[in-house]
């Protein structure tokens, strides 16, 4: 069976108009699954509810199937409301992001999934919760092809393992905003700076080599993880689906790439030359092969 690719949630501060173009582009990709929902803060409030609701019926209609994903990080008591109403009036899978989230849907009996960002490391503490409601996995950014492949032999064999292939990694979270630190304004007063930078802010180490994206709360690795060419390894040991992450240009056509890729219709070295006229980098897969996750040790 072929693996499917996913579109996860756009993790940066897009317009109104910016994402209801992107997702009416969407509608018509190669995707199968894709994650909606503002994932990083609740100052993000270009999209209601509502709004992503009518975006996942367009989607839904158009044959992809819709998973909402919530909040990864719950501060205050509007936010746990908002949790409660994504997680108890929704006829769509979830993506938990923290464990409120698991906790709500599974006093509700209800299947959910698991967000890259909680950290679940092994088939045991998976097995426990699949028992709760556990439908689908998203393996950490920050473990390798190794660990996922000792997990996928122990696991229970109904969990679906997804894997993160492409975009900015998402490394960590934090009470405070970064970007209005950098502004030097108050996190609860910061005039919605994040609009300003629809690819986040760049931090760069002292010999001017890109390193980070502040986003937000959210900090992300400069370089982008690119696995394409490890597809066929993850179809191999037992992968479901591969995760896309949305880019500000070109989304839809790198996503044909990997789905591509995925049904074996062009080999590792095409699409690996495909994707680098798109998106030329720089690229980063670390992680994978149990090195510093910023270096980049394969290049198809």
């Amino acid at each position: 069976m072929a693996v499917k690719v996913s579109l996860g949630p756009v993790y940066f501060y897009w317009s109104k108009k910016k994402l209801l173009d992107f997702y009416k582009e969407i509608e018509s990709s190669a995707v199968d699954i894709v994650y909606l929902g503002e994932v990083v803060c609740s100052k993000r409030n270009q999209l209601m509810l509502s709004d992503w609701l009518n975006i996942a019926k367009r989607l839904k209609d158009a044959g992809k199937e819709v998973v909402l994903s919530t909040l990864t990080l719950i501060e205050a008591d509007s936010e746990l409301k908002r949790l409660m109403r994504v997680c108890k009036g929704s006829e769509y899978l979830v993506e938990a992001n923290d464990f409120a989230a698991i906790n709500i849907m599974s006093k509700q009996n209800k299947a959910f999934v698991i967000g890259p960002n909680v950290n679940i490391y092994n088939a045991p503490s998976l097995n426990m919760l699949a028992k709760k409601g556990l439908k689908r996995w998203c393996f950490p950014v920050e473990l390798s092809r190794v660990a996922l492949q000792d997990t996928i032999k122990e696991k229970d064999k109904n969990i679906e393992v997804e894997v993160f292939v492409f975009g900015n990694l998402p490394l960590a979270f934090s009470a405070r905003c970064f970007t209005a630190r950098a502004y030097n304004i108050d996190k609860d007063a910061c005039k919605h700076k994040c609009l300003d930078h629809k690819e986040g802010l760049l931090l760069s180490t002292q010999e001017n080599k890109p390193f980070l994206i502040m986003n937000g709360i959210q900090t992300m690795s400069a370089n982008s993880l690119n696995l394409i060419g490890q597809v066929e390894i993850m179809r191999e040991i037992g992968v479901d689906i591969i995760r896309v992450s949305p880019q500000f240009t070109d989304t839809r056509k790198i996503i044909k790439i990997f789905k591509n890729r995925a049904e074996n219709l062009i080999d590792s070295n095409t699409a690996t030359e495909k994707l680098r006229l798109l998106n030329s980098g720089p690229y980063c897969d670390g992680y994978w092969f149990e090195k510093e996750g910023m270096k980049r040790v394969k290049s198809a």
